[in-house]
């Protein structure tokens, strides 16, 4: 069982109207286009406008925020809300939640090379496959294959890690991989694969009706800021605004916290993760941040067919709106 760590936030300062709660941010993965609203949100005084002192750290994958988060060591994080499912009914009662969509349709995708034989699902039998581990997307291939009618046993998985999956691409050591399609197909494009040779299978093109990456909270210390959680939410919203508003002006921004980033390829990260994966047409109709309860049900099924549930899934237990605004945010596209 985890350790729980209730997080205690004391507000110091002359006036509680100026102070400040400082509030680390646990990031799914890279300083790359996709963060570029979190750190748009810093800088424009979104944060700062709700009384937070917001600092964010960097991830090793879709998975790695959620022992952070849950363990307290946390408040707030970005990851994957299908392995925080699975976290979920292997770790019961542990105080961690999901709280804000942010990829409503999810960037899970194997990434291959036509000239290696790869043009579509099927086309994974007989092929080898590069696969990290922690990789969110990777977590998600057996719904796939199982959509797909796709035979395991034909594919030759070749666990790798994050840095050497678009080389080995690249290298033409295996057919395909996993990953989040606007890091995945730009990172092997940049190492000099043409990119009519490049095929992006997405997956949720192709059956896999689940959602992608929340922000996720600490229970213990929503229960007891939940008007700094509600804040930070807002924030967040705010930021991906002005993302979508004007790539190019947030993505200084990024470059700033990493300065060895190209400033071009993050914008196209950014605007591909933009128009595939969270300015959604439902997004638009519904609102940001709030999920269909009708899909989501139907997404826990879904991960019931390659998935043995220790108790039967509960909804209630993986996502809530508590800290949202009815009807989710606008982006004011």
């Amino acid at each position: 069982m985890l350790k729980r760590t209730l997080l205690a936030v004391t507000i110091a300062g002359a006036s509680a109207a100026h102070a400040q709660t400082d509030l680390p941010f646990a990031l799914d993965w890279k300083f790359e286009g996709p963060a570029a609203p979190f750190f748009a949100a810093i800088d424009n005084g979104n944060f700062e406008a709700q009384g937070l002192a917001v600092t964010i750290e960097a991830g090793n994958g879709s998975l790695d925020a959620i022992p952070k988060v849950a363990t307290g060591a946390f408040p707030v994080g970005v990851a994957d809300i299908n392995s925080l499912i699975r976290f979920l009914d292997q770790n019961p009662g542990a105080p961690v939640i999901a709280a804000m969509m942010i990829y409503d349709k999810p960037p899970f995708a194997v990434i291959g090379r036509r000239s290696l034989g790869i043009d579509g699902p099927a086309s994974l039998e007989g092929s080898t496959l590069g696969a990290p581990p922690p990789d969110g997307a990777w977590a998600q291939f057996p719904i796939f294959a199982a959509e797909n009618d796709l035979d395991m046993s034909t594919i030759t998985v070749e666990p790798v890690g994050f840095p050497t999956r678009e080389p080995m691409l690249a290298d033409g050591a295996v057919d395909a991989i996993t990953g989040f399609s606007f890091t995945s197909y730009l990172n092997t494009e940049r190492l000099g694969v043409p990119a009519d040779d490049l095929v992006t299978i997405l997956m949720a093109d192709y059956g896999v009706d689940l959602y992608g990456n929340a922000i996720i909270v600490n229970t213990d210390f929503a229960e007891a800021n939940p008007e700094l959680v509600e804040g930070f939410l807002a924030g967040v919203a705010e930021g991906w605004s002005a993302a979508i508003a004007d790539p190019e002006a947030v993505i200084p921004m990024l470059i700033e916290r990493n300065p060895a980033a190209d400033p071009e390829l993050e914008q196209r990260r950014l605007e591909l993760s933009i128009e595939a994966n969270v300015l959604t047409d439902w997004v638009r109709e519904n609102g940001f941040g709030i999920i269909d309860d009708a899909r989501f049900e139907n997404a826990l099924t879904q991960i019931a067919t390659t998935y043995e549930f220790v108790t039967p899934p509960d909804a209630a237990l993986y996502f809530t709106d508590a800290y949202l605004p009815e009807g989710g945010f606008d982006l004011g596209e």
